[in-house]
């Protein structure tokens, strides 16, 4: 399969959020509103000539960018948080148009790429200080001295999803662009005005031409710039079709990688929890961005002692939330993404309900939002391996519950699962803490609380969920070459 075909399509273990929406195969790239199904505007895709000189600006800005200093870069980051704070509710509405997520989530995602921005203006230049080894091993070597130095890689191609579109990007671009590397960003094809929005921030920003560029190509075109040999790396966020299709190709030209693919976070409640409290974060963490998050809790693992109190809590917070137009302040859940999404996720629980899960809420399309892709909040009861959504990721609103008797039993049902993004635990013991810790088979454990990233706090997973990591001092490293600087000792 090659990596087009990659990137457009979908596996029973990719997560719905491909990279490339269905839509590519048969149409222009598109902005379409989710929450009427109307096409608002169509956009030409890039030629070959149109990437070869992003190619070759991308490059030249490289050569001249990594010789600039910490502070100046940080200025102009720090000018790019600026206008992205004033531009704070024009790009809410951007994004809210192009994939359906609450207008205050919206807001919310670019308030956080302005902190995010400020985060590494402020620390890239420490987090990436040379570095010196004990003086013992230093004379060990015959050496007089002996430090490691961090250097930008190149021009950095971006592959990112549509779920967040701009704290996708910004998590990524930030710490590049502090580090010295230069970026190409191919988003996905259903968020171009949110793509060519980012491509023009850091240019009235003041970054050089060339520095940071939004690339409208379709997936077609993707394999020929990742052979580019003025491209040094890649990072992709998306389905694990799409991630194995980069992967393959950057493998094949030895270049870096960095992936962040699907997740189905396990939500361990143990007996004793807070189960109100449990109950009430995880409708928050099932139903963040209308479901269609990584790092989403996707499967709730409950002691039996305290999971019919959990599941009456749960459901009951899941069934009382407002479904309808994402630009509406009251809205908690707006549209699926994409047509097929809503699909997918339909076809999900249809099979687990054919074969004996129990629908305690939701499980269908409003019958009051005929138009636009929406879905109920729904959760599911009695879910066993026989079923699709056992194993596969659900990129919409819906919860799997699951009983268990005891701790070992959780971590196995948790470690369950071809992914291994984050998890979640809630328990006031301690000895449980150390032993999700130890156990848990994922990049994250937060402890009562819901999965978050920050800047200062690496990201990412293991298994199918990928590999690498993006944020702090471990995010900006990834795209640096971690240089030895030995020096000889004077001849006495």
């Amino acid at each position: 399969m090659s990596v087009a075909e990659r990137l457009r399509g979908r596996s029973p273990r990719a997560k719905v959020e491909a990279t490339e929406p269905e839509q590519e195969a048969s149409m222009a790239i598109a902005t379409v509103n989710p929450a009427t199904g109307e096409t608002v505007r169509t956009f030409d895709a890039l030629g070959p000539e149109g990437i070869e000189q992003c190619l070759a600006d991308a490059h030249a800005a490289f050569l001249a960018h990594r010789t600039t200093t910490f502070a100046e870069r940080a200025a102009l980051l720090e000018r790019a948080a600026d206008l992205l704070e004033q531009d704070n509710e024009q790009i809410a509405r951007t994004m809210t148009t192009e994939m359906g997520k609450p207008l205050a989530a919206a807001r919310a995602e670019a308030a956080k790429c302005v902190k995010a921005m400020r985060w590494y203006a402020a620390n890239a230049e420490a987090l990436l200080a040379d570095e010196h080894p004990d003086p013992a091993d230093v004379a060990d070597s015959g050496a007089s001295a002996v430090r490691t130095r961090y250097r930008p890689l190149g021009v950095v191609l971006a592959v990112m999803p549509w779920n967040f579109p701009l704290w996708q990007v910004v998590r990524f671009a930030a710490p590049a662009l502090m580090a010295g590397n230069t970026g190409l960003l191919k988003h996905a094809s259903n968020v171009p005005q949110t793509a060519l929005y980012l491509g023009e921030l850091f240019h009235r920003a003041g970054f050089p031409a060339g520095c940071f560029q939004t690339l409208l190509i379709g997936s077609g075109a993707v394999e020929g710039v990742l052979r580019d040999p003025r491209v040094a790396a890649a990072t992709l966020t998306g389905s694990e079709p799409a991630g194995r299709a980069v992967a393959a190709v950057c493998g094949d030209e030895v270049k870096k990688t960095v992936l962040e693919l699907g997740g189905s976070d396990p939500y361990l409640v143990l007996p004793s929890a807070d189960v109100a409290r449990a109950a009430q974060t995880a409708v928050t963490a099932r139903v963040q961005n209308n479901g269609q998050s990584c790092i989403a809790a996707k499967r709730f693992i409950v002691h039996t002692d305290v999971y019919d109190e959990f599941a009456e809590r749960f459901t009951a917070g899941m069934a009382a939330l407002t479904v309808g137009d994402p630009m509406a302040e009251g809205t908690d859940v707006g549209p699926l993404a994409t047509e097929q999404g809503r699909t997918d996720v339909e076809e999900l629980v249809d099979d687990a309900v054919r074969q004996g899960a129990e629908v305690l809420c939701g499980g269908r399309r409003p019958p009051a939002l005929p138009d636009g892709w929406f879905y109920e909040p729904t959760v599911l009861a009695g879910v066993t391996s026989a079923m699709r959504i056992d194993l596969e990721e659900t990129f919409g609103p819906v919860a799997t519950l699951y009983r268990v008797a005891d701790l070992d039993e959780a971590v196995a049902r948790a470690n369950h699962t071809p992914f291994g993004l984050s998890s979640n635990v809630w328990t006031r013991d301690p000895q449980d803490v150390d032993r999700c810790v130890r156990d848990l088979q994922a990049g994250g454990v937060f402890v009562n609380g819901m999965t978050a990233s920050h800047p200062a706090f690496p990201f990412g997973g293991v298994k199918r969920s990928g590999y690498g990591r993006e944020l702090s001092g471990h995010g900006i490293r990834e795209f640096c070459n971690i240089t030895t600087v030995w020096q000889a000792a004077d001849p006495e």
